[in-house]
């Protein structure tokens, strides 16, 4: 079943199949099948099981089998934030990544990776800024400086955000209030 609304180009229709293309330059691709939950025209919402072949542990947080993420995309944004819950619906926290904004295709949510990431505990006292050293050994900030510069500005904003206010708001929808820094 394919995710693309015809009658608005470039949407997708809730309860659709979709690809979830992770451009990890210069590694290999990653692709994952999902569902999409919403999309509003700047947020696309999926949701998708983890897509992991093994448990992966990370020392502050687990994915494994049975995990379901609820990932959000954005359009005009430099992230991705994925909500992470255990097989039993346990909210476990939310995985940030530092991407280009996302590109909608024909079947397929195409977001590069900027190797930045943030992750967010679920009772958020945990805000862990990762993968500096990775973001670094890209090449990133001499092949794109500009890039570079938004990659590094979005992660200070989502740790602002989860840190003075304005998270939930952001994944409510309520971009006003989060770009305001409420909420």
């Amino acid at each position: 079943m394919s995710g693309t609304d015809t009658t608005t180009p470039g949407t997708l229709i809730p309860g659709g199949g979709i690809t979830v293309r992770l451009v990890k330059h210069p590694r290999p691709d990653v692709r994952y099948p999902a569902t999409v939950v919403a999309d509003d025209g700047v947020r696309v919402t999926v949701r998708a099981p983890w897509a992991g072949a093994a448990v992966r542990d990370f020392g502050f947080v687990r994915f494994e089998s049975g995990d379901v993420f609820t990932e959000h995309y954005w359009r005009n944004r430099w992230y991705a934030i994925k909500e992470v819950r255990s097989a039993s619906g346990a909210l476990k926290g939310w995985y940030c990544d530092i991407t280009r904004p996302t590109e909608v295709e024909p079947d397929t949510l195409v977001v590069t990776d900027l190797d930045l990431d943030l992750w967010v505990s679920a009772d958020r006292t945990s805000v862990l800024r990762l993968d500096e050293d990775e973001f670094l050994e890209s090449g990133l900030t001499e092949r794109d400086p500009t890039a570079a510069g938004r990659a590094r500005e979005a992660l200070d904003e989502l740790e602002r955000l989860v840190r003075e206010g304005g998270f939930d708001a952001l994944l409510a929808g309520s971009t006003a209030a989060a770009r305001d820094g409420r909420g």
